[in-house]
């Protein structure tokens, strides 16, 4: 299940954003402070373009999906998403979370305005490395429409863009 992120959320998101599984396959691999984080937190106040989302697994918070640039008139966005790696591992839930959460963004991104984002379009970044989420992707009906060279934590690193559009079903 998703639902907004309250007040409440904010230390957990920051928490599982700072996990070194989630920082390897971030475009930004940097620890967030406290304060950076605060300032974040602080952005989405009112933000019409930027909304972030918990999953919930088992009716506890498990996961963030934040949907950004969001773009009502071309009915678009960006996205990404982690999970409480610690946690959910701890339990054996990592792979069964992975794939729960995708669906249920997706399936969000794509609802009508009264029950998600109402989007045409959905688009998204992933490493070249992390060729599990790469699959789990194309299995989720996205493509890779661009692939760049960027430079990340001081090392060159592929990067592809993914989009996965409205589908019949969706």
């Amino acid at each position: 299940m998703l639902r907004p992120a309250t007040d409440a959320d904010k230390e957990l998101v920051r928490v599982w954003r700072n996990h070194p599984d989630v920082r390897a396959v971030s475009l930004n691999r940097e620890l967030i402070s406290p304060a950076e984080h605060d300032a974040y937190w602080q952005s989405l106040q009112g933000n019409r373009a930027r909304k972030v989302f918990i999953y919930e697994r088992g009716g506890a918070p498990a996961g963030v999906v934040t949907f950004f640039d969001i773009d009502d008139d071309a009915k678009t966005a960006m996205w990404g998403y982690y999970l409480d790696n610690e946690g959910l591992g701890a339990r054996g839930e990592l792979l069964p979370a992975w794939i729960t959460i995708q669906r249920e963004a997706v399936k969000f991104a794509f609802a009508r305005p009264d029950a998600g984002l109402g989007l045409d379009e959905l688009y998204g970044e992933v490493l070249d490395v992390n060729e599990a989420v790469r699959r789990m992707n194309t299995r989720n009906g996205f493509e890779e429409i661009d692939t760049q060279e960027r430079e990340i934590a001081g090392e060159p690193t592929v990067v592809h863009t993914i989009r996965r559009r409205r589908q019949p079903n969706d």
